[in-house]
């Protein structure tokens, strides 16, 4: 039995955006796993118009050299293409893999969640962005098999610098955050000034969206950083992650949704081997526990307290572990584990 593994590439708007650096990610990864891309060459055209065109001419190739028992694996949303390419797939005889990045029924509220799932009911096997997505997938009605991600891979040439603690901490620590201010995604800011003050918060952004926001001696701006100088060359301690319009826990459509996503973010700051400071209901707040690899607070006015209590050897424990899982991000361990489950239980489902 002839089969191909394929997955399909397209015109990206920017190589800085974190969607777009995951998904160029996961395909670089799915190409070291044998995936072909039946699509296009992989563009970065700042044009709506030719975008389209680009985008529509990989779906036709795709349509057209798709052959019986072979899997294609689908990053989701795949906008109006989805469905499209899904049911093409099975009158064909192949079966399709979709991985999600986002629910348009959650952040964005551009789906109904009836919509979402019977939309993602075209896929054979779906991949949730983690166990939290997994189990609302479920919950909600989905009943294709389906499996976890855990954290997006993150691939770069660079390293993280050495960072020690073996002489104790000196100063105050350093947490980032990494990402432009405004008041739609993270108004929490602008309570910041007054409640941070025995550490020192770094903005790499700009807090041109929250001109209201008040000056700290505690608080920072670096200005935008390319993502492998970040990698490489970060002073911190700690990354954070966290999104709404309060400091006492993750609010409004940004905030919540951190119940069930896996945010780029968390993965750019391992990749830079810094542990995570993280809101204690996201997703992704088990696995921080289960490999130590940072704090998790249900409010930020807590944080002034538990990073003053740190001690040096935490420090090197949480390091020492986020640089273990820095390892596995750049070279793909995730994505090739949950591909590797979907298409073992396809196999045992042909």
């Amino acid at each position: 039995m002839s089969q191909h593994h394929y997955f399909i590439t397209r015109n990206y708007y920017n190589r800085t955006s974190a969607g777009n650096k995951a998904k160029t990610d996961n395909e670089d990864i799915m190409q070291r796993m044998g995936f072909e891309n039946i699509g296009l060459h992989r563009s970065f055209i700042d044009n709506k118009v030719a975008a389209f065109f680009l985008d529509l001419m990989g779906v036709a190739r795709l349509c057209l050299f798709t052959g019986r028992h072979d899997i294609i694996l689908l990053q989701y949303p795949l906008k109006k293409y989805f469905s499209f390419i899904c049911n093409v797939a099975h009158l064909k005889g192949s079966r399709v893999v979709a991985l999600i990045h986002d629910l348009g029924s959650f952040r964005r509220r551009k789906l109904s969640v009836r919509h979402e799932i019977s939309r993602l009911s075209h896929a054979d096997y779906v991949i949730a962005s983690n166990e939290a997505m997994e189990q609302w997938l479920h919950d909600n009605g989905l009943k294709r098999p389906t499996g976890a991600l855990g954290l997006f891979d993150y691939l770069s040439p660079n390293m993280p610098q050495q960072r020690s603690y073996a002489d104790g901490i000196h100063g105050p620590l350093k947490v980032v955050y990494a990402g432009s201010l405004n008041s739609r995604k993270n108004s929490f800011f602008l309570q910041m000034p007054v409640i941070v003050k025995s550490y020192s918060l770094v903005v790499y952004g700009n807090k041109d969206g929250l001109g209201q926001l008040e000056d700290s001696p505690h608080i920072s701006f670096h200005g935008f950083s390319p993502a492998d100088e970040f990698i490489a060359h970060v002073d911190a301690d700690f990354g954070l992650i966290w999104d709404g319009d309060s400091v006492d826990g993750c609010t409004g459509n940004f905030g919540t949704y951190l119940q069930y996503n896996s945010p780029h973010k968390m993965s750019f700051y391992l990749r830079a081997g810094l542990p995570v400071i993280i809101w204690s209901k996201a997703a992704l707040a088990p696995l921080v526990r289960q490999h130590h690899i940072g704090i998790c607070i249900d409010s930020l006015r807590d944080l002034d307290d538990i990073l003053r209590r740190i001690t040096p050897e935490e420090m090197t424990t949480m390091r020492t572990n986020a640089l273990a899982v820095a390892r596995r991000l750049s070279e793909g361990c995730h994505l090739q584990e949950a591909v590797t489950k979907a298409l073992q239980t396809l196999e045992k489902d042909a």
